[in-house]
């Protein structure tokens, strides 16, 4: 019955995902990161379609805005049939037909990227004939180029940032050329003397435009890049924080199950080791104690992994011989479980002297021992390895079994993910968790139909007190359940 009082088990990650993996003691947030939707800035962002539709309204709502404001104040209210008054009627009148154009099209959901370059490029030639009839080069109303730049930039990101500048300083070149080129003339029923017609007057005005309009493109494209990945990050720490919730309910189920379960399992093996050991059974009775026996055994491993997971326990620091821990774990190993029919090797020096808990080291070297043992086919040699380079002291475990698909290494210490068809995967989950609360790494070598090989780092120099700390919050903060009776 030595199973039932061993160590935790490994969870079963037999067979599990490895090639040259590294864990270090506390992963990037970012590795799990989910895709962002293209072009969308924050990753969490309303889809293209909808933002064009509120780019739509809101450009026709400035437009309206702008038309009152030049009327009322720069042409002193609006007179039907002047020039000016024609051109900014016009002006309006097409930028709706065009807008009722492209809602068309974005009630089809077709071409949306090519829809939202086709509204930059419309607004920086709807800007330019305002510019035109108020004050040419020198307009005030030359900022709203720099406005389609910043749309562009949350629309599109750099890319739409850069058609609207290109787009914009083309048309106000053009508006500038043709005024300098005398190809256009000043409105009829506007002052000669407000707009700039010689290329002298012209070339201060074009140059400090251009100069904006290159400055608000840069500006408003790193903003873009900084709220896409900010959102980014937001929706990542969002989703991480869901996922530890739904696993904080659910360690405080698995916890409380796990209690129940194991008392009527230490009276089924206790009754079992009774009727086997009576001397009254025949051989074939024999064999079925033994397997109900052997099945029990890893029944109480679960179980016993399921509350390592679910109450995790601030390391007590103290020396460890490392070596003399995995010697017993070897032996331990090779006589419970499959130890009959898979050798366990130990290679080491007589002593390793480390800082760590004892107890929790034993388990980080069962776990993964267990986890050899069971990734291994009969007749098979799993070597636990022990050595020392300058700094650290490095314990290998080696198995010669399948090893690790490619496509399950980025998951392989997540909890309750296993390759094998029996196991719920908790085993390595508690292997990271105790290293990672130590400060130890723990890499994976591993190449499919060559074996794997787990490599665990004891540096010489002890956590800092500050880390222990830091571990005592974490642990009151992590989910707990009570202990059985």
């Amino acid at each position: 019955m030595s199973p039932a009082a061993s160590p935790a088990s490994p969870g079963g990650e037999a067979g599990a995902p490895r090639d040259h993996v590294e864990a270090a003691p506390s992963r990037d947030p970012r590795a799990s990161a989910p895709a962002l939707p293209s072009g969308a800035p924050g990753g969490a962002e309303a889809p293209l379609a909808s933002r064009l539709t509120w780019l739509i309204a809101l450009r026709l709502a400035v437009l309206t805005v702008f038309l009152v404001v030049t009327a009322a104040v720069y042409l002193g209210g609006f007179t039907p049939g002047s020039f000016s008054s024609n051109v900014a009627l016009v002006t309006v009148a097409a930028a709706y037909g065009v807008s009722g154009i492209y809602a068309v099209f974005l009630r089809m959901n077709r071409a949306l990227r090519a829809i939202a370059r086709a509204q930059l490029v419309t607004d920086q030639i709807t800007w330019t004939a305002l510019v035109y009839i108020t004050g040419g080069a020198s307009s005030g109303a030359t900022s709203l180029y720099g406005l389609t730049c910043l749309t562009g930039a949350i629309l599109l990101g750099l890319p739409g940032a850069i058609v609207a500048a290109a787009s914009g300083a083309a048309a106000y070149l053009v508006l500038c050329a043709a005024l300098g080129l005398h190809l256009l003339g000043v409105p009829p029923d506007q002052p000669a003397g407000a707009y700039a017609t010689q290329w002298g007057e012209l070339r201060y005005p074009m140059f400090v435009n251009l100069l904006a309009i290159v400055v608000v493109t840069l500006l408003a494209s790193y903003l873009a890049e900084r709220l896409r990945a900010t959102g980014g990050r937001l929706v990542q720490a969002t989703a991480r924080a869901e996922q530890a919730e739904r696993l904080a309910a659910l360690g405080r189920l698995a916890a409380g199950l796990a209690h129940e379960i194991r008392n009527p399992l230490g009276s089924i093996a206790g009754s079992i080791e009774l009727l086997r050991t009576g001397g009254t059974l025949s051989d074939e009775d024999r064999k079925l104690c033994e397997i109900i026996e052997r099945e029990t055994a890893r029944l109480n491993d679960l179980v016993g992994d399921m509350l390592d997971l679910s109450r995790p326990r601030v390391p007590t620091l103290e020396g460890v011989d490392l070596s003399a821990t995995a010697r017993d774990v070897v032996v331990l190993a090779g006589r419970s479980g499959r130890g009959s029919d898979v050798e366990v090797r130990f290679d080491g020096p007589p002593s390793a002297p480390v800082t760590a808990d004892a107890a929790q080291m034993r388990q980080v070297v069962w776990n993964l021992v267990r986890n050899a043992i069971q990734a291994s086919s009969a007749g098979a040699v799993v070597t636990v390895r022990l050595w020392r380079d300058p700094s650290a002291w490095l314990l290998e475990i080696r198995d010669q079994g399948r090893g690790i698909p490619a496509g399950a290494r980025d998951r392989l210490f997540d909890a309750f993910f296993t390759t094998r068809t029996h196991g719920m995967g908790i085993g390595l989950a508690v292997v990271k968790r105790i290293l990672d609360d130590h400060g130890f790494a723990i890499e994976v070598d591993s190449r499919e139909g060559e074996g794997t090989a787990f490599r665990v780092r004891v540096p010489d120099r002890p956590p800092e007190s500050g880390g222990a700390e830091r571990l005592a919050v974490a642990a009151e903060l992590s989910p707990r359940s009570r202990p059985a009776g």
